[in-house]
C-alpha cells in the first residue's frame, strides 16, 4: 500500500528537522495504521503492519481463518480462495494475508495520517519534555514575547516558557524583546507542549550566576554552602575554600568588585552579604549576621538555638530593618538565633536564677 510520495518527503522532513528517532517514528505510524484500521473494519485483532521506509511502502496483513462459508471477510476467508494462496489450506486452518489496498479504503488512509501526525507531534513534545527536564536548575536565556495578568512569557527557540509573578523579582521590569537571564525551575507534562517554569527569585537563580561570574566557583575550590534570599531586597552567601591560599570571599567579589557587582546588576541591585562558612556554629552564626559584631554567641545544642549578644549600638544593626538581617540569618545558619544586648542577657539570667531560687 502506497501513501503517496508526498507523504514520506513530509515523513522525512519531520524526521530531520525534528531531529526525531525514525525507528520512534515508523513505530508510530505502525500503530496508527492498526488504528486506522481498527477504525475501518472494528477491530485490529490478527492484524500485523509492515513499513518498508526506503522502498515507500506499507503493507498490512491479516490473520483469517478457512471456513466454508463466508461470513466475515475480514476474519475468514473461504476454502477456494485459501487455496489458490496455499494449496494445502483446509477447513479450519488460519492464514495470513495481505490486505490490498481498495480493501483497506481511502477513509482509512486519511485518519492514518492524520493519526499519524498526531502521534508525531506526541514524539516531538516528548523530546521537548526530556531536553528542558535535563536543564532542570540551569540557567537559560530567552526573549521575553508577552506579558499577561503579571505573568511573563519567554520565548526560547524552540518553546515557550513562563515566569510566574511569584517567581519574579519584586518591582523588576518586563517588556516585549527583553533578553531575560532566569533559573530553570521546573518542567512539567501537559496535553500540549510541556510547561516550562522560570524563576528569577530562586536561591538557585543566584547560585548558578555566582558559579557563571567565579571561576574559582565553577572549578570547585570555592563552595557555596548556603543561600538565604529574600529576592530584590537582600541576599546572603555562605562561601568557604578548599584551599588555605584561596580567599573564597576574595574570590567571589573579584578585582575591584567586578564579579559580584554582574551579579548585583542581574539581580536589579539586590544586596549581597557573602560570608565566610565555618564548622563552628557559634562562630558561623556571628559571621551571618554581618554587618554586626557580635561580642559572643551561646550555643544550645538542645535547642539548635543560638544567643547571640551585641553591643548596644549594633543591636539595631543586627536585627536589620524589620528583621531582615537576623531573619536571613536564620536561613543561612539553619540556627534560630536570639539577639540580645549585655544587659538584657544579663537580666534575663538573672530572672532565670530567680525562678529556680523559688523552685527549690
Amino acid at each position: 500500500m502506497r501513501l503517496g510520495e508526498d507523504f514520506w518527503v513530509v515523513l522525512e522532513q519531520i524526521i530531520t528537522e525534528k531531529k526525531l528517532d525514525k525507528n520512534v517514528v515508523l513505530e508510530a505510524l505502525r500503530k496508527a495504521l492498526l488504528s486506522a484500521f481498527k477504525k475501518a473494519y472494528g477491530t485490529s485483532k490478527g492484524a500485523r503492519v509492515e513499513i518498508n521506509f526506503n522502498k515507500q511502502e506499507i503493507n498490512i496483513y491479516v490473520v483469517k481463518k478457512v471456513v466454508e462459508k463466508v461470513n466475515d471477510n475480514i476474519s475468514e476467508i473461504s476454502l477456494e480462495e485459501a487455496k489458490s494462496l496455499k494449496p494445502d489450506a483446509k477447513i479450519g486452518d488460519e492464514i495470513e494475508i495481505e490486505i490490498e489496498p481498495q480493501e483497506f479504503g481511502r477513509i482509512a488512509v486519511q485518519v492514518a495520517k492524520q493519526v499519524i501526525m498526531q502521534s508525531l507531534k506526541e514524539a516531538e513534545r516528548k523530546i521537548l519534555y526530556e531536553k528542558y527536564k535535563a536543564k532542570e536548575g540551569e540557567l537559560v536565556n530567552g526573549t521575553v514575547v508577552r506579558v499577561e495578568k503579571g505573568n511573563v512569557y519567554v520565548r526560547f527557540p524552540d518553546i515557550e516558557a513562563i515566569l510566574p509573578v511569584k517567581e519574579q523579582i519584586p518591582g523588576e521590569e518586563y517588556w516585549i524583546g527583553r533578553r531575560l537571564r532566569a533559573y530553570l525551575l521546573e518542567v512539567r507534562k501537559t496535553t500540549k507542549d510541556p510547561l516550562v517554569i522560570l524563576s528569577r527569585s530562586h536561591p538557585g537563580f543566584l547560585k548558578r550566576l555566582f558559579e557563571l561570574e567565579v571561576p574559582e566557583i565553577r572549578e570547585g575550590t570555592v563552595e557555596i554552602v548556603s543561600i538565604a534570599r529574600e529576592p530584590g531586597m537582600r541576599s546572603k552567601v555562605a562561601v568557604y575554600s578548599h584551599l588555605p591560599e584561596v580567599d573564597p570571599i576574595g574570590a567571589c567579589v573579584g578585582y575591584k568588585g567586578v564579579r559580584i557587582q554582574n551579579i548585583i546588576n542581574e539581580l536589579n541591585g539586590e544586596k549581597i552579604d557573602i560570608v565566610l562558612w565555618s564548622k563552628d556554629p557559634a562562630e558561623f552564626v556571628a559571621r551571618s549576621l554581618s554587618p554586626a559584631k557580635p561580642l559572643s554567641v551561646e550555643i544550645r545544642e538542645d535547642e539548635h538555638k543560638a544567643i547571640v549578644i551585641v553591643p548596644p549600638d549594633q543591636f539595631s544593626l543586627a536585627i536589620g530593618k524589620d528583621g531582615q538581617n537576623v531573619r536571613l540569618a536564620v536561613k543561612l545558619t539553619s540556627w534560630r538565633i536570639d539577639v540580645r544586648t549585655p544587659e538584657q542577657y544579663a537580666k534575663e539570667k538573672e530572672e532565670k536564677e530567680k525562678v529556680v531560687e523559688k523552685s527549690e
